[in-house]
């Protein structure tokens, strides 16, 4: 008898065990959904992780999409978290308006964050923003203030739109603003080999390249026009902000744009991965989530200190 009763129990564990495993395999199954912004374009939203678990909200850069994220989606440190992308308006999936005045006013992105996070209903999610990302989170902060975010953590984040800030490459622009293809074409492969020191695999690098030569047009050529609100919006960051910057970064000038951001927010925390370009997220993947993981228990631990 006791030989049967056994054998039932490990039976029930083994299948208790085998319905856990399952239930986390479906927890990490991608969402693939659309949300629309006030002026109707509509955003491609994706999710991964555990859907229950506190939300990250990635945004990425110029001529990016969410594939710029598959270092952090698939990484099994970071799958206890709920993890957001979205292609920015003339990115990726979402919708490309012809005119440049879709894209020129900053505040237009700062809604389309708003939006997003309205539809996901994620609770004070933390914004990851690489390069553009963090213009885009500073229009957010000047529009919207931290209430509705738990944290902020600039990626090699452009903090204004200056020749102090910017490093100078006006053929590259010049390129991908020009009408002609080859021209436009060779630019985007220039500008996403200078976003590393590292190269990436040449599958992951041809990915990217495909992946900026959906990007509009005349979003491309708006952006350098595009308002950024930073003065306004980095002060009212109450949340912790954390930047990280590649120290070979060949696109963004470090050490003035930390400066910068510490004019406007003495309280931001600031780390330099010396050994990678203007994406340290790709090129010290390990590091790089690793430090989002230990950040956002710290923003954690500040939220529920200011409750």
């Amino acid at each position: 008898m006791n030989h049967i009763r056994f054998v039932h129990l490990l039976r029930n564990t083994l299948l208790a065990a085998l319905l856990t495993g399952l239930s986390s395999l479906a927890l990490a199954v991608d969402k693939h959904y659309t949300v629309t912004a006030p002026d109707g374009v509509k955003l491609a939203v994706q999710e991964s992780g555990d859907p229950n678990g506190p939300a990250l909200i990635f945004i990425h850069g110029l001529l990016g999409s969410r594939l710029n994220w598959e270092k952090q989606i698939a990484s099994p440190q970071l799958q206890r978290y709920r993890m957001i992308t979205y292609d920015l308006r003339g990115h990726g999936l979402s919708d490309k308006p012809d005119s440049v005045e879709a894209y020129r006013n900053g505040r237009r992105y700062a809604d389309d964050l708003a939006a997003v996070l309205e539809a996901t209903t994620s609770k004070r999610p933390v914004l990851v923003g690489w390069s553009l990302g963090g213009v885009v989170m500073s229009n957010y902060l000047a529009a919207y203030g931290d209430a509705k975010i738990g944290g902020v953590v600039y990626v090699d984040g452009v903090i204004e739109l200056n020749a102090a800030l910017i490093t100078a490459h006006p053929h590259l622009y010049a390129g991908l603003s020009s009408e002609d293809l080859k021209t436009h074409l060779d630019a985007v492969r220039t500008f996403l080999g200078l976003c590393f020191h590292t190269q990436p695999d040449a599958p992951t690098f041809e990915r990217l390249v495909s992946s900026a030569a959906m990007a509009s047009w005349a979003m491309t050529r708006a952006t350098p026009a595009m308002t950024v609100d930073v003065a306004k919006g980095l002060p009212k960051a109450k949340v912790p902000v954390l930047m990280l910057y590649g120290g070979k970064d060949e696109l963004v000038n470090l050490q003035p744009s930390i400066a910068r951001a510490r004019q406007l927010n003495p309280r931001i925390q600031s780390k330099v991965y010396e050994n990678s370009g203007h994406a340290p997220f790709l090129e010290e993947a390990s590091r790089f989530n690793t430090d989002l993981a230990a950040f956002m228990d710290s923003a954690a631990i500040a939220a529920k200190s200011s409750e």
